[in-house]
Parts: structure tokens; C-alpha cells; sequence
């Protein structure tokens, strides 16, 4: 493919609204590349900023910013240096703890219509394909990089992706570039380079047009993988409930074992997860799926936590000890932070605990000890908590997460749940009610003990 300005001009025409351009330069030739031929494009000129993630695992890394912030003031460009921390975490190589931290730092600069341009070519295509057919990926992962994505506020965009090294290496010589060279690139230490250094050379004696055939395979499990996600989609929306975004479980084992999977993934894609392993998903379906509805097993993933529960199959976060405080509750205060996942607030209504009421007692909360009972409005009887909770299909996780509100040492409130006869009145906007909000996003629900404040 021609190396042009024409890339970037078409790539961006997608997003018309663009704010700021942010070019990653890292100061090797293909970002250098693509900057310089952003910055031939007078129109765009005035919205470009160069952007040098600073990884410091480098020993050149302070040169490399110094040089990259100088190339840029040559180009009449903006410059921005960001520094991360890309210590790899248990379980991580160092090459993607490395992008992990380079794209979140990427994306913490996005602002709605903000687009950020990325210099993978075709030659970082067909090493990304081959090392995905090494480790045994589907479609998904077969499909290699995609031209463009969704990050944070604005987009990722790849204009390069289909164009062979050989043209960036040309354009930079003929405009007299000077980049730098990342002395690790020559270590055939990282699976990356070695199939760089040594495998691809070898494929390409015998299949000297290598990166287009296989961007071209590529291509094909992209557009199949989106026809699959697609169906997959339509099939999740069926079994999907999106208040607690738990599957329907006799819904989805109407499915066969095969788009089971599918669903399966689909739902964990759009949570925001990992997508699980070939032996997770059987495991899911032969522990959570197959089992009792009066069972309540569990499957741990690899950052969440998916379990059952009656006829739904939910996903959490990891599980942790979390402490949820007790404590008397001021009359001044609004609210009340039980926990690091949770508070409860306190809000004006015409049905629940008459104000005076509220604002007169000592208001304490505490959390279930057994044996606990309740009389509710319009109900005969006193009720225990534990009954209650199967009788809402409240799962077994969440109710010790639910904090008992007393007024004056009586049990006056369940969460937001339920209101003690004794002190539930309906008076023109003369009540209080109780919501539970939570702190964190829903993906971090936490195991609960107990400690007094």
C-alpha cells in the first residue's frame, strides 16, 4: 500500500469532530513515521500532540524523551511526556505489563472526540497473528489487531496497519528521519523478537509475501468473528437480565453446549472481563449450569468470581475480606459508609419513618447475627431475616452486606429493603427512606466481615 498523508486523512474521517490528535512516539521509526506525516498535513497541524510514554525500563528512556520532545519542536508540534510504572504484576511477561501501561496512560488523555494515533503496520499484524496461532486462539484472537477501537473517551486508530515495514523504512530515509534504536528489539529473549529475528526471516525465503497474505487471513476471521458476535449478541439480549446483569439460566441451557459458550463469552465481554479459557467454559457449564437450583457453587476466574444462584448465574468481582463498619449514625449526616463498596443515604419521601422520628433517635447500624425478626406493615406476624431474604431470592453473598438500621436498640429498617411496622407511616413529605449506593463499580462486590467502629 502507498504510504501517504491520505491514511491519516481517511482513518480520521470517521471522526470528523476530532479534538486533540494524540500521535504515541516513542521515537523509533514507524511512530516517527506516522508523526512527521501528520505534521504534513497543515489542517490537522494545530491539533497534534506528540505523546512519550516513559516506561523507565530503559537505561536511553530519558534520552529517548529528550529526543522525542526535540523532534516534535522540529515539527512545530506539542509535546507530552507521561511516566508509568510497567513493573510486571504476578502472572504478567514484561511485555504486557509494558502495554497495558502504555495504553492506560494513553487513555487517561482522552477527552470526548479525542482520537489517538497508533504506528502498528503490517509487519506487527503478522506477529500478532502468528503469536495468537501459537497460543491457540479462535477467531477473536486470529483476527489480529484491529484498525480501530474504543479507548476510554475517544478512539485508538491504527492508519498504518496495511502497510508493509519496507515503505515506512523508505519514507524515512528519503525525508532524512532521525529516530532512535531500542537496543531490545536485537534480544530474541521476548517471544515477540524471536519470531522477528528468527522465524519470520525464515518463513519469508520460502513465503516472501507473508505479512499481506496473512493480514489478508486475518481480515477474513474479523469480518466471521463479527458475523459470530452478532448472533452472539441477539442470543445474550434472550437470556440477559440488565438490572443485575445475571444470565437466565434456564433460558440459556435451551442453547446448544457450543452457542452456550458463545453466549457465555459475549456476556463477559461486555462486562468488561478476560475472556475465560476453553476449560473454564466447560467448567462452567458443568458446575454452575448442570447444577441443583438449591445448589450454590462457585468458579473462580481469573479477575472475577461467577457463581449460581436459583435459576440466574451471576459474575462478581474477586473475592476479599472487606470490613463493614457498624456504628451510631448522626442525625446531621446525610449518610452512612458501612463498608468501602456501600453507603447508605438517608432521603426525604412520603412513605417510611416519620422524620421526627428519625432525627430524635439514636440510629445505630449493625449487621445480621442470627436469629433476627421483623414485623412488617400490612403483614401478620414477625418475620426472621433469613426467610425473608430466600423469599426475595436476595443470593446467599449479598446478605450479610445488607445493614439492619435501629432506632432507640429497635430494628427499624433492612437496607432499603424493608421497614419495621412499628415505625413505617405514610405522611405527606414528612418520611425518610433509605438507598443503598454503591462506592465502586458493580464488578468489585466484596466478601463482608464484621468490626466495631
Amino acid at each position: 500500500m502507498l504510504l501517504s498523508t491520505q491514511l491519516i486523512t481517511h482513518a480520521l474521517a470517521a471522526h470528523a469532530a476530532a479534538g486533540t490528535i494524540f500521535v504515541a512516539y516513542s521515537g523509533g521509526i514507524d511512530s516517527h513515521v506516522l508523526l512527521h506525516l501528520c505534521a504534513s498535513i497543515p489542517t490537522l497541524k494545530a491539533k497534534i500532540t506528540a505523546v512519550y510514554v516513559h516506561h523507565g525500563l530503559q537505561a536511553e528512556a530519558d534520552a529517548w524523551a529528550v529526543h522525542c520532545q526535540q523532534q516534535a519542536l522540529r515539527l512545530e508540534l506539542r509535546f507530552k511526556q507521561l511516566r508509568v510504572d510497567a513493573s510486571p504484576k504476578s502472572g504478567q511477561s514484561p511485555e504486557e505489563a509494558a502495554r497495558n501501561a502504555r495504553y492506560a496512560a494513553l487513555q487517561s488523555l482522552m477527552q470526548p472526540n479525542d482520537v489517538v494515533l497508533i504506528a502498528q503496520h503490517q509487519a506487527d499484524q503478522l506477529e500478532t497473528v502468528l503469536l495468537q496461532l501459537f497460543r491457540g486462539s479462535g477467531l477473536a484472537g486470529l483476527s489480529g489487531i484491529p484498525p480501530s477501537k474504543k479507548l476510554g473517551y475517544g478512539f485508538l486508530l491504527r492508519p498504518l496497519l496495511d502497510v508493509p515495514k519496507q515503505a515506512l523504512e523508505a519514507y524515512a530515509k528519503s525525508h532524512g528521519l532521525h529516530w532512535v534504536e531500542d537496543p531490545s528489539n536485537q534480544s530474541s529473549e521476548y517471544r515477540r523478537n524471536f519470531l522477528r529475528n528468527d522465524i519470520i526471516p525464515l518463513l519469508k525465503s520460502q513465503w516472501p509475501s507473508l505479512d499481506k497474505t496473512v493480514a489478508r487471513s486475518a481480515s477474513h476471521c474479523a469480518q466471521a468473528q463479527q458475523v459470530i458476535t452478532d448472533i452472539a449478541q441477539q442470543q445474550l439480549a434472550s437470556v440477559f437480565n440488565p438490572d443485575d446483569e445475571t444470565l437466565t439460566i434456564s433460558e440459556l441451557i435451551r442453547y446448544s453446549s457450543q452457542q452456550q459458550k458463545l453466549i457465555i463469552r459475549q456476556w463477559l465481554q461486555h462486562l468488561g472481563l478476560t475472556m475465560p479459557s476453553h476449560s473454564l467454559l466447560e467448567q462452567i457449564q458443568t458446575t454452575l449450569l448442570n447444577a441443583n437450583a438449591d445448589r450454590d457453587p462457585l468458579i473462580k476466574g481469573s479477575s472475577y468470581v461467577l457463581r449460581r444462584y436459583r435459576n440466574k448465574l451471576y459474575c462478581l468481582g474477586q473475592v476479599i475480606n472487606e470490613q463493614a463498619v457498624t456504628g451510631i449514625w448522626s442525625p446531621t449526616q446525610t449518610t452512612f459508609c458501612y463498608s468501602c463498596q456501600y453507603h447508605l443515604m438517608c432521603v426525604p419521601t412520603s412513605v417510611g419513618i416519620v422524620s421526627d422520628v428519625w432525627h430524635h433517635a439514636k440510629v445505630e447500624v449493625r449487621f445480621r447475627q442470627g436469629g433476627e425478626k421483623i414485623r412488617l406493615p400490612k403483614r401478620s406476624g414477625h418475620h426472621a431475616l433469613k426467610k425473608l431474604y430466600q423469599e426475595a431470592g436476595i443470593p446467599v453473598w449479598e446478605r450479610d452486606l445488607q445493614p439492619l438500621v435501629y432506632l432507640d436498640d429497635q430494628l427499624a429498617a433492612v437496607g432499603e429493603r424493608w421497614i419495621s411496622a412499628e415505625f413505617y407511616q405514610e405522611r405527606q413529605n414528612a418520611c425518610v427512606a433509605l438507598r443503598i449506593q454503591s462506592n465502586k463499580p458493580r464488578m468489585e462486590i466484596n466478601k463482608v466481615t464484621k468490626q466495631k467502629s
